[in-house]
């Protein structure tokens, strides 16, 4: 985006110096075009703090471009290249598999920070973590984040028993309402121990097995 409020060579499309009239025009403008790239950019707003509908592992799995699981190489706040006002964290992880999309070797997407506190701590993204990610498509300005916000963004762990398991941003809180339904209205057959899940689950960890192989069949069946 060409920035047409940077000053010097700028004066000329105003045929001469600026009077008082035409920097407040130019105020006005640069107001409108951050408000514009604000709007356009709501989707792919940073999660703290943050709101949002809740959503099932359907649902957060219809919504998302690219999911895949991988850690964190770097992580790190900068300004967005365009957008200059913007603080953005950009994320890079090895990538250690994908449940849909083309990610390969590795993938790094840009993320809007509003949240102050954000840009002290890369947004809660830290080299070494293992992740599960389920990102929405970029916006026109290049930015994604997880699809729901936080309901999307994964941290992996082992348990006391040492298993696999998974956790998002909310506590896994809702990640299965309604799913069962969903499984037999887009033809997904889930397994016992799956459907043991959906119908008990309420909150905590989860089995990652158990949820990338839930995911991959909702993926399949779009």
């Amino acid at each position: 985006m060409r920035n047409v409020f940077a000053s010097g060579h700028n004066l000329k499309e105003w045929g001469g110096p600026l009077t008082p009239a035409d920097t407040m025009r130019l105020k006005i403008r640069r107001t409108l075009t951050l408000v514009v790239a604000c709007v356009a950019m709501a989707p792919a707003f940073a999660q703290r703090g943050a709101l949002a509908v809740p959503r099932n592992v359907d649902q957060l799995t219809d919504r998302a471009a690219d999911i895949v699981r991988g850690t964190v190489v770097s992580a790190y706040v900068e300004k967005h290249p365009e957008l200059t006002n913007l603080d953005t964290v950009v994320v890079t992880l090895r990538v250690r598999e994908t449940l849909k999309g083309q990610a390969r070797g590795t993938f790094t997407f840009r993320q809007y920070i509003w949240d102050v506190r954000d840009r002290y701590d890369a947004a809660g993204y830290r080299k070494g973590q293992d992740l599960l990610l389920l990102m929405i498509v970029p916006s026109r300005y290049g930015l994604s984040s997880p699809a729901g916000m936080d309901q999307g963004r994964f941290r992996i762990e082992r348990d006391r028993s040492g298993r696999e398991v998974a956790v998002n941003g909310t506590g896994n809180v809702r990640l299965f309402d309604g799913l069962a339904a969903d499984a037999q209205n887009e033809g997904v057959a889930l397994t016992s121990k799956q459907a043991g899940i959906v119908a008990k689950h309420r909150k905590g960890p989860v089995e990652l097995g158990e949820l990338t192989a839930m995911i991959r069949e909702f993926a399949r069946s779009e």
